[in-house]
């Protein structure tokens, strides 16, 4: 009988997974490159990326405790293994503070255990004075230049991003925090700060000139998350008991993984990388399912779409610049830099001669989980009965039966509450065609990957395209007008050209839309 395997989902703190002996995909080669090359680091991943697993790896390291890297690269890389003294802060504990006083005293209690073995100045009452105390007199007691870690450093300002005022005094206290980082770096060896976003007005970017942000950098694209190649490797037994579960091969397998939790790009020339949560997740539950959303669905976001009235539409490849999607979060003039840095858009591709970056959903498991997220902002209903409607929508339609899916659909239209409030909440959504138009691509979008909205061909665009098994379904809506008239415009246009290669079928549905009902009111399948 094997021995049982231990995966890491769930844990974060290097030295717990080694000595627990859990399944762990080694990054240390990256670790040791990146302590060698630079001073002043900061990295932004999305939430459960393994941010806080790095900075525990760093911890140890700089702790010298070579007993953990045992059998991994760093033992064959570092020969000194000295002793730093290290201040290892996690500022998402600040989160959901009551009261500014309630994150003055979080900073204090995570100071204490430093004070407690560096001293403390009595005189010495902010938080940042603290700090700054505690890395001269470790400096000057171990002869060793500090070690700082700061572990989710925007946590407390994402809490109350939505609330200006609020923002403006977390930012105050959090600023003074964060100023010894300059003021002391005599006494600093590395510093290394992790977030989701960046607050380019904090005295981190504004006065740490000399930071490398390694966000975007090709050989750091993999420093969190786990490749392909490294899934294939590390989890190839695993991938194997979770195929036969689901009575498929291993190559099948692999291909729902990757479908479900693969796609993520950090960088120009980025391997695909695997949400390393949702993967270990799968693998040690042995079942497919949606996990990172079930993690923690950040407001914050769906509170700057709203604010900028984000069309949803436009979300899918989506073409940039660096300089649209990895903003400063206080210069963000839409919701785009938030998405992308959230974990919600990813980079699909480079155009080296425009310099334009692509970005859509990383993979199924963020696009439906956004899309259920999404639709009762949209429509005020209740994301249950929306999601019983995408099932039967989804397996009529793999069965060939449109018009049980339309029956489906047709029904579901009518049971949306709060149509002009949902319209004005979300979107560009100032047309009633606009309005429908959105809510079935997320209808669609909750049910396959595979959908597109807007799609462009040579005469024009078609309004839905969905891919289900071996059938391209293209949808054209007509409002106020025939389903004759949507059916034509597909035929005239040649929407369904560009689907009609291989052994691919093409079904096309002209979709008519009553204004006055509210509702659909015929379609026509060809």
């Amino acid at each position: 009988m094997q021995p049982m395997r231990k995966f890491t989902a769930g844990v974060q703190l290097f030295d717990n997974i080694r000595e627990r002996e859990l399944i762990y995909v080694d990054k240390t080669d990256l670790v040791y490159q990146l302590t060698q090359e630079s001073k002043f680091v900061f990295l932004s991943r999305p939430r459960r990326f393994g941010k806080t697993l790095l900075c525990s790896t760093l911890k140890c390291y700089f702790e010298g405790r070579k007993e953990l890297f045992t059998g991994l690269a760093m033992e064959k890389l570092e020969t000194e293994w000295k002793k730093y003294p290290v201040f290892h802060f996690n500022l998402s504990l600040c989160k959901n503070q009551y009261n500014l006083q309630g994150i003055t005293k979080e900073l204090e209690r995570q100071l204490r255990p430093y004070e407690e073995k560096y001293g403390r100045d009595l005189n010495d009452e902010t938080p940042g004075s603290r700090f700054a105390s505690l890395m001269e007199r470790a400096y000057r007691q171990t002869g060793l230049k500090c070690v700082v870690i700061l572990d989710e450093y925007d946590a407390p300002l994402l809490d109350v991003l939505d609330q200006p005022e609020k923002l403006a005094e977390v930012r105050q206290i959090m600023q003074e925090f964060y100023q010894p980082l300059k003021a002391c770096e005599e006494f600093e060896h590395f510093v290394f700060i992790t977030g989701i976003t960046k607050f380019s007005q904090l005295s981190i970017f504004s006065t740490l000139n000399n930071i490398t942000n390694i966000t975007m950098l090709p050989q750091y694209s993999a420093i969190c998350g786990i490749t392909v190649e490294e899934a294939l490797d590390v989890f190839k037994p695993d991938i194997q008991v979770l195929a036969e579960r689901y009575k498929c091969s291993y190559n099948e397998m692999v291909d729902k993984l990757k479908a479900k939790y693969d796609g993520y790009n950090f960088s120009m020339d980025s391997p695909d990388v695997f949400n390393p949560f949702s993967l270990t997740m799968a693998l040690k539950n042995k079942m497919v399912d949606s996990y990172w959303f079930g993690s923690g669905t950040p407001t914050y976001l769906f509170e700057q779409m709203k604010r900028f009235k984000t069309d949803i539409l436009s979300l899918e490849k989506n073409s940039a610049s660096a300089s649209d999607f990895d903003a400063p979060t206080e210069n963000m003039k839409t919701a785009l830099p938030l998405l992308y840095q959230s974990g919600y858009l990813t980079i699909k591709d480079y155009n080296m001669r425009l310099d334009r970056y692509e970005l859509d959903f990383p993979n199924a498991e963020v696009r439906v989980g956004f899309m259920e997220n999404l639709l009762p902002l949209i429509t005020g209903e209740d994301c249950i009965l929306a999601k019983n409607t995408v099932t039967d929508l989804y397996d009529s339609l793999y069965h060939k039966n449109i018009d049980a899916a339309m029956q489906y659909l047709n029904t579901h239209f009518a049971s949306i509450p709060y149509l002009e409030h949902g319209r004005s909440e979300l979107g560009n959504l100032t047309t009633f065609e606009a309005f429908y138009e959105t809510i079935m691509y997320v209808i669609f979008s909750m049910a396959s990957r595979y959908v597109f909205t807007q799609v462009k061909s040579a005469n024009g665009r078609s309004d839905v395209v969905m891919f289900v098994g071996d059938t391209a379904y293209v949808f054209e809506l007509k409002i106020n007008g025939t389903a004759r008239e949507a059916l034509d415009q597909i035929n005239s246009n040649g929407y369904m050209v560009p689907y009609e290669a291989g052994n691919r079928k093409v079904v096309k549905v002209g979709v008519a839309f009553s204004k006055e009902e509210k509702n659909i009111t015929e379609w026509i399948v060809e």
